[in-house]
């Protein structure tokens, strides 16, 4: 909405700002009021003068934006650029083609539109001054979702190309103060891990150079709690997603002004850019919220615009499968498959994926050193082909699915003997390898690679079109700077130019398969993020299946990313990346927390283990709509050494919940805190059950009725251990309820 105001009492200051105050700029200011159902963000584009950032928090009244009030402080630029002043981080930088490197940005337009999907889109045009280039400044809201998301489009006007240098997504101020950041990072089977730290003075970056796996390292989704250390439930909290699939950056300047300076988009890092005539720039969307619930709250913002409008059938529940490959790794057959497809039929699973050493006929893919681009079936291994699979399949009354790695080939293929040259190499450079010795990246900047890749989709699927689920992998990042495809001149396009190829397949891939669910696995879970997961239904987690450290994996993951896409196995014990040994209780609660799958051999499973996953999988189905689809509360974190943790999810409705506890330490009489529980109708009374009771006698508040306000205000005391038989005893215990409305 755009208001008009004479002599305008603006505020320009925020929730964030503690009622600091700016005075417009001009007698007759243009408001922009961008707002969610909850939240309200105000700009200052008043014609000919730089947009100008006003106030980002809670939902204001129209009569609170006409008489909050003036100051005497300038107001802060909406999107900095470079150049007249350039003492201060910057969002966008160019160079113009006499090689002159400022910017003077003035507002020369506003409109408005709306998409297909119900959001509408408010873009504010800026041009320099001088020169003929622009920067159109774009927001989108959506009607029920408490998001905006922002990017900037830089536009040239002139006849000779203008380089960028750098180009933010968006620039955020949020006043200086007791302001915490918190931030998630790790690496190979240890991702999502969640680090919670004071923003001081200085320079903070985060930012993934990976190329392809940039959830890795680090994440480019960021919370600041407003009011000091993060609560989960309690507590002013803005939530930032870069949806990026490449290189990013995430920069916060604490300078000596009163502001944090909060900017995120594409790493620009040996990624100039050279913005030809007439053709504009587009930038990623940074997604924002704001809420007064805590980190919960601004997670549950995320989850329900995730699930709404950048997942690939994000309110569509998950089926519950078997993945082969910690069961046989690359020892596929076809007696293997159909013992394995059988076994998870039998225990009331929907879907079979087979992993990992399925093709390969010249160069047969027993391991990882050899084989990819080669799609076609090792029939060594499979004589009856996909074919016989999905047969049997069918026969047990399940769903079958396959991974592939189309982005990737190895140097031992079929596919780098014939095209050498559609591989990422330098010039006058040999390759760099990576997984196996052999492993490199095809260049998806070309568009006969896009080609082959949309290829080894389109054949499988139009062959078989019962394949219901991909998994496709990602093993290894961007080793070599250089495309044999782009010219000399745009070698700094490459990171870039990767993802635009990406997408426009991906593009092709479900404009004609929309249904077949693809998971996004990249070394595990190296393709966190919003900028992969339209065209992608779920992430695999972390190649580390570690029932224990999968509590605090995942706990991180769900700041940002809702249980439906969080792709949560039972594994075996010991464990095969920890070698820890968690009993067979403890791993079923734990990905019971997820989406549920197994990742495991079931022959090597005993009667009563088999009939345990059985119960699980059965009782899984009756809360599978509450976690997956759900409102998370996380109640007490891992990260804490409480020696507990505990999470719940409860449905829009509040008439059902899933409680989650996990002792995550043991020790001989230890005292664990009671977990009070949230988001119930504290005027409702529920009825509660544990689900995967493995004790000889029921929990003492098994089948009893307590009130919301109870629970929301005592919890439930959660036993330290499990009465069980003397030999069956180990130092684990978790519990799993379900409360429902009377």
């Amino acid at each position: 909405m755009i208001r008009t105001l004479k002599s305008a009492p603006i505020i320009a200051g925020c929730a964030l700002m503690s009622g600091v105050l700016f005075a417009p700029t001009s007698a007759y200011a243009k408001v922009i009021d961008i707002s969610t159902p909850s939240t309200t963000l105000l700009l200052n584009a008043t014609e000919g003068e730089p947009l100008q950032f006003l106030y980002y928090g809670n939902k204001l009244s129209p009569d609170e934006i006409a008489t909050m009030g003036t100051a005497s402080m300038t107001p802060l630029t909406a999107y900095p650029v470079y150049g007249l002043t350039s003492h201060s981080e910057t969002a966008m930088s160019v160079k113009h083609p006499d090689g002159n490197m400022t910017l003077d940005m003035a507002v020369t337009g506003i409109s408005t539109s709306s998409g297909a999907d119900g959001s509408t889109v408010t873009t504010i045009a800026m041009n320099d001054r001088h020169y003929p280039f622009g920067i159109d400044l774009n927001y989108r809201t959506y009607p029920g979702d408490e998001i905006i998301e922002c990017w900037a489009e830089a536009v040239n006007n002139g006849k000779r190309d203008v380089v960028l240098e750098q180009f933010s997504s968006a620039y955020l101020p949020i006043r200086y103060g007791d302001v915490y950041l918190t931030s998630l990072y790790g690496s190979w089977g240890n991702e999502g891990k969640v680090e919670e730290a004071p923003l001081t003075h200085g320079m903070k970056v985060i930012k993934n150079k990976d190329g392809i796996r940039n959830s890795h390292t680090a994440h480019s989704e960021v919370m600041f709690s407003l009011d000091g250390k993060p609560q989960e439930n309690h507590g002013r909290v803005i939530g930032a997603a870069l949806c990026y699939s490449g290189n990013y950056r995430l920069r916060i300047d604490t300078d000596e002004s009163n502001y944090h300076h909060f900017f995120a988009g594409i790493n620009e890092d040996n990624a100039s850019y050279s913005l030809p005539k007439g053709e504009r720039f587009v930038t990623p969307p940074l997604a924002l919220t704001y809420s007064e619930e805590g980190k919960s709250g601004v997670s549950r913002n995320f989850h329900r615009w995730g699930r709404n409008h950048r997942i690939a059938h994000g309110n569509d529940v998950r089926k519950i499968l078997l993945n082969s490959w910690e069961g046989v790794y690359f020892d596929i057959n076809e007696e293997g498959m159909a013992q394995m497809m059988a076994d998870i039929a039998s225990m009331g699973g929907e879907l079979f994926v087979m992993d990992d050493g399925w093709f390969g006929q010249k160069h047969h893919r027993d391991n990882d050193t050899r084989a990819l681009g080669d799609w076609t079936v090792d029939t060594r291994k499979l004589p009856s082909g996909i074919g016989g699979l999905i047969s049997e399949a069918k026969k047990n009354g399940i769903s079958f699915g396959i991974w592939i790695e189309p982005e990737m080939t190895n140097t031992v293929s079929e596919l780098y003997e014939k095209h050498p040259e559609y591989i990422l190499k330098s010039s006058n450079r040999e390759p760099r390898q990576g997984r196996g010795g052999t492993q490199v990246v095809l260049d998806m900047a070309n568009p006969k690679v896009q080609d082959i890749v949309f290829s080894i989709v389109d054949t499988l699927l139009s062959k078989y079109p019962e394949i219901a689920y991909i998994k496709w992998d990602a093993n290894a990042a961007i080793m070599n700077h250089g495309s044999q495809y782009l010219p000399d001149d745009k070698q700094s396009h490459m990171m870039i130019e990767y993802h635009r190829g990406l997408t426009k397949t991906l593009d092709r891939i479900r404009a004609k398969y929309p249904d077949v669910i693809i998971q996004a696995c990249a070394s595990g879970g190296g393709r966190a993020n919003y900028g992969i997961l339209p065209w992608f239904d779920e992430i695999w987690v972390s190649d580390n299946t570690d029932a224990l450290q999968r509590v605090y994996m995942q706990w991180g993951t769900s700041h940002f990313f809702p249980a439906v896409i969080m792709a949560s196995h039972i594994s075996a014990a010991p464990n095969h990346q920890t070698f820890r040994s968690i009993p067979l209780k403890y791993r079923i609660d734990v990905a019971m927390s997820g989406r549920l799958g197994m990742e495991i051999q079931p022959k090597n499973m005993t009667e009563s283990e088999k009939a345990l996953c059985r119960k699980a999988i059965e009782e899984y189905k009756e809360i599978r709509p509450i976690v997956q689809l759900g409102d998370i509360y996380r109640l007490l974190s891992p990260y804490d050494k409480k020696g507990a943790a505990s999470l719940m999810y409860v449905t829009p409705e509040k008439d059902k919940a899933a409680f989650f506890w996990w002792k995550t330490e043991s020790f001989v009489n230890q005292q664990l805190p009671r977990v009070a529980m949230a988001g119930l109708d504290p005027e409702a009374s529920y009825t509660v059950r544990e689900l995967n009771r493995i004790d000889r006698r029921p929990l003492p508040f098994e089948g009893k009725t307590y009130s919301g306000r109870y629970l929301m205000s005592n919890g439930l005391e959660m036993p330290l251990d499990h009465n069980v038989d003397h030999d069956k005893r180990n130092e684990y215990a978790s519990r799993v309820l379900l409360l429902e409305k009377k």
